[in-house]
């Protein structure tokens, strides 16, 4: 496939982190080589766009990044393109900073094709991606395309092709991981480009609106003040984390009523930070004795291990946003329960407008409503409740999603899809003991969620708008 290639080119092709979707020899009278930024929107650390750089100096060319705007990428709304807007404004910055030419088109001029086209495009670099929708796109596009189309795992430490399939639970993949991790722990190496772009190309504004004549967008969920979109704003907070609460971040992790989390999720949704950048960080305070191993392993685990299981099962179950995935001990059991009496049973307007019988419940809803984000300790909770308050299973699972989509700047993501299933259908768990609605899963009380830490406390903040403890 690869046979008229110089051979640099073979090797990069050869690279794990690289599927070539298309083949073939790049186009002779190519004026650029296209990086299709898409999931991993920055310009630090991100594999693809070093590739990009790498094939483009090979070649003898410029490099052009293109971010197409779309109108209705599945699920978001003005929250999820305000933050996303933000952080272009880092990429841009960052790459006139390198001197590589960055492209941003809206809808309705915004196709790859016409891009393509103006640059004589010789290759394109684009991110992989496991969910449904944008994996659909690249397989339409490797058919369309008439020159070589390479895509790039770069949000990820260790690319998913690796593993090859899904594994039951974490203990299942834990080690795997461990043995994979040490050969793709490190940063990328910046690339220095050879050749500038230095045409004039159509290019819109990143200071105006981007949603501009978006008219199916929902706009009544706006944007919020508790984070800003972008690699500038993320390596601030990760600098942050590190220095102040990497060190007691065993202790408190659990605790929703302080801020003892990184809150690294919206960045590593956008790709406006990539895992590894934010695990060497944390192994420079380990070397520097700022923070105790067990305290550095606990952290990377949930950075690494939980999120990459969480690709790796979105990748390889084509259900995974719906009951569908449910494992079948989980199912059985779920279905032998759904007569069970619910005292309770609330609507989706319900649960949206946080109207339960449950303050705690509430204010992890609002709180997500609010400031785009909840705890992860309470989102399993909040999860196990919409199971144990819906009508059925399914019910609960697409509420959940639905919620969770909507309102989470970190929504439509794996490991959103992930924790959901872990909590309504037992995905990446085991039978507990049996007991009414919840069958053979998992199940969270109030009483007991609230024991492990100030609820009160907790509410108290998010009513008096605090975001974060």
């Amino acid at each position: 496939m690869l046979k008229n290639m110089s051979e640099n080119l073979r090797c990069f092709a050869d690279d794990p982190r690289v599927l070539v979707r298309r083949g073939g020899e790049p186009r002779r009278d190519g004026r650029a080589v296209v990086y299709w930024m898409q999931r991993a929107q920055r310009a630090l650390d991100n594999p693809a766009l070093e590739l990009a750089i790498k094939v483009a100096n090979e070649l003898g060319l410029p490099v052009v990044v293109f971010f197409s705007v779309i109108p209705n990428y599945p699920n978001a709304n003005l929250r999820h393109y305000h933050f996303m807007q933000q952080g272009l404004r880092d990429v841009a910055a960052d790459l006139t900073e390198r001197g590589i030419r960055f492209v941003v088109r809206c809808w309705p001029q915004n196709t790859l094709d016409e891009l393509l086209t103006d640059v004589d495009a010789a290759l394109v670099i684009g991110d992989e991606n496991p969910c449904r929708e944008p994996e659909r796109w690249r397989q339409v596009l490797a058919t369309k395309l008439q020159i070589p189309y390479w895509t790039v795992d770069a949000d990820v430490v260790v690319p998913s092709r690796i593993f090859g399939k899904s594994f039951f639970m974490l203990q299942h993949f834990r080690p795997k991981l461990a043995t994979e991790m040490p050969h793709f722990l490190h940063r990328p190496r910046p690339v220095k480009p050879l050749y500038a772009w230095k045409s004039k190309l159509r290019s819109d504004s990143l200071e105006g609106d981007l949603t501009a004549g978006f008219k199916q967008l929902d706009r009544s969920i706006g944007p919020v003040d508790s984070f800003t979109g972008g690699t500038h704003a993320a390596l601030k907070l990760l600098r942050s984390f590190v220095e102040k609460k990497l060190a007691t971040y065993d202790a408190d992790r659990n605790r929703p009523e302080v801020d003892g989390t990184s809150r690294m999720s919206p960045y590593l949704h956008f790709g406006n930070i990539s895992p590894i950048t934010i695990v060497v960080a944390v192994d420079k305070a380990l070397a520097a004795g700022r923070v105790i191993q067990a305290t550095r392993d606990r952290y990377v685990e949930e950075l690494v291990g939980w999120r990459e299981l969480a690709v790796l099962f979105v990748e390889h179950n084509p259900n995974y946003d719906s009951w569908e995935c449910a494992e079948p001990w989980a199912r059985k059991s779920l279905t032998e329960h759904v007569a069970d009496p619910r005292p309770w049973v609330y609507s989706l307007a319900q649960f949206e407008r946080a109207e339960t019988h449950d303050e705690l419940w509430n204010a992890c809803q609002m709180q997500m409503v609010r400031f785009g984000w909840m705890h992860n300790y309470l989102r399993m909770f909040w999860a196990k409740k919409i199971l144990e308050w819906s009508a059925s299973p399914a019910a609960a699972f697409e509420i959940a999603v639905i919620l969770n989509d909507k309102y989470q700047l970190d929504g439509r993501d794996p490991n959103g899809y992930a924790g959901i299933a872990w909590a309504v259908v037992g995905k990446h768990d085991r039978p507990w003991f049996n007991r009414p609605v919840f069958g053979l899963v998992r199940s969270m009380t109030s009483a007991s969620t609230a024991k492990k830490f100030d609820a009160k406390r907790y509410i108290r903040n998010v009513r008096d708008g605090l975001p974060f403890g």
